[in-house]
């Protein structure tokens, strides 16, 4: 029984970890993707590569707090799989109806729903990640508006990311020893921003393993018969790999599409800082959507660049002058010394005239589910560990 209860689990979890590749792939790499630096055959390796260093260092905490903080008693194994058939019921939601369900909140919610039903529910750990998430967008969108004010447009000035014609590195034979040396197109600058891209693409998906792991391994960790940590954070790299190198191709070319559809370097930025954030509270045990980090940045980035035209003081005061505080974004194209005026001076009319940064629709959408997501999963789960309290 508990071999074939084990075996249901597994299904289950690679499942939900195959689904997490896919989406999680094309956040961390579609950027990298669409510029030419990378292909997707490349992402998804280097994707899988550090998906597992981070489940398999800083994500340990989150799968802690997950098998074990949430709830006062060990989490069974029957209970681990119905949480993961829940988990996976959240994801079937979003792919059909095209919602952004986020995994780790579903997650926490189907577990709390599940310590509410048999009286065993930690609140003052609930209470400390509840927190955390009511924080997080609002850290998120301040560190986007300040990047977006004074950092973005000076380092926009200066750094132009471009995939030049030919290969970026060759091998120099003229030698008696093969040497690596710049392409024929490449210069020192597109050598240096093409390690950066990559690094920060690396960086993120250590987070997105730091935070997603957990989600499809957690579950089967606990309880009598489970599996050891080590083999669950395997099986989840595996299920998260094969979706990043199958169904996160079609991600990889339209995300962000939705949200924004900001340049390279601005893009960056929202990923580094994402991963940040997201990286930090897994180290603290807390699970968190990466998603929610990316959104509330784009949206901090665009206002930081849109209050460009008034001073600090003028904004608090409500005295902008003739300089109206509009929400444009960074424009894609154009001459770059005319992107960004002085603060305080109005903003050329071709960057004021640029697409809007963010979707206020989108953002609203990702919001509400964010509040939508894991208080569903907290009644369905409620309510079933109620009317069937022996998986409990």
């Amino acid at each position: 029984m508990v071999e074939t209860l084990l075996a249901i689990g597994i299904v289950a979890s690679l499942f939900v970890g195959f689904n997490i590749g896919g989406s999680s792939t094309g956040i961390a790499w579609g950027p990298p993707v669409g510029a030419g630096i990378v292909t997707k055959t490349t992402a998804a390796a280097l994707m899988t590569v550090f998906v597992f260093l981070g489940g398999w260092t800083v994500g340990r905490n989150v799968m802690d707090t997950l098998s074990g903080g949430i709830v006062t008693t060990e989490l069974p194994l029957s209970a681990g799989v119905a949480i993961l058939f829940f988990i996976g019921f959240g994801i079937l939601i979003a792919n059909v109806f095209g919602v952004p369900v986020p995994t780790s909140m579903t997650t926490v919610g189907a577990i709390a729903g599940l310590g509410l039903a048999t009286d065993t529910l930690n609140y003052a750990t609930v209470s400390r990640i509840v927190s955390w998430w009511i924080v997080t967008p609002i850290i998120g969108f301040w560190i986007g508006l300040v990047i977006g004010r004074y950092v973005y447009p000076a380092v926009n000035r200066r750094v132009d990311i471009k995939k030049s014609p030919g290969p970026l590195l060759r091998l120099d034979r003229d030698g008696g020893l093969p040497t690596p040396a710049l392409g024929p197109n490449t210069t020192v600058t597109e050598l240096v921003s093409t390690v950066v891209v990559l690094v920060i693409g690396c960086y993120m998906a250590f987070s997105a393993g730091a935070s997603n792991v957990p989600n499809a391994a957690a579950p089967l960790v606990s309880g009598v018969g489970g599996l050891p940590d080590d083999t669950a954070i395997g099986i989840a790299t595996v299920a998260i790999g094969l979706g990043g190198f199958t169904i996160a191709r079609r991600t990889m070319e339209s995300v962000g599409g939705e949200l924004s559809d900001i340049p390279l370097l601005a893009a960056l930025f929202v990923m580094a800082t994402a991963s940040t954030i997201t990286t930090v509270l897994s180290y603290l045990g807390i699970p968190i959507s990466l998603v929610m980090g990316t959104v509330m940045t784009i949206v901090g980035i665009g206002w930081g660049r849109a209050t460009r035209p008034v001073t600090v003081q003028e904004a608090v005061s409500r005295k902008t002058g003739d300089n109206e505080i509009v929400t444009g974004a960074i424009t894609v194209s154009g001459d770059e010394e005319e992107q960004s005026a002085p603060i305080g001076e109005a903003e050329p009319e071709a960057v004021l005239s640029a697409g809007d940064l963010f979707n206020p629709r989108a953002v609203l959408k990702y919001v509400s589910m964010w509040i939508i997501g894991p208080s569903v999963s907290t009644l369905l789960a409620y309510a079933f560990f109620v009317l069937v309290p022996g998986v409990a």
